[in-house]
């Protein structure tokens, strides 16, 4: 039986940098077999200012996992 990992559900990273932590599953992204889990996998955007954002800089978000990195967590 597949287990197949829905928005909400609590997750394990079995592989890569963030082996080893939990977070909770923020979006599925169908297309590419990919999950945004909650404070795991962090990138850095450089951002340009605007007249929405005057500051400008660079910000932290969580990338997208492949879910065969993920397990759901008990």
């Amino acid at each position: 039986m597949i287990a197949r990992i829905k928005k909400g559900d609590t997750v394990l990273v079995i592989a890569g940098d963030d082996k080893g932590r939990r977070g909770k599953v923020l979006q599925v992204v169908s297309g590419g077999n990919r999950a945004v889990v909650e404070g795991l996998n962090f990138v850095k955007r450089h951002v340009r200012k605007t007249q929405d954002n005057p500051q400008g800089g660079i910000f932290e978000k969580e990338a997208p996992i492949h879910i065969s990195n993920l397990k759901k967590a008990e």
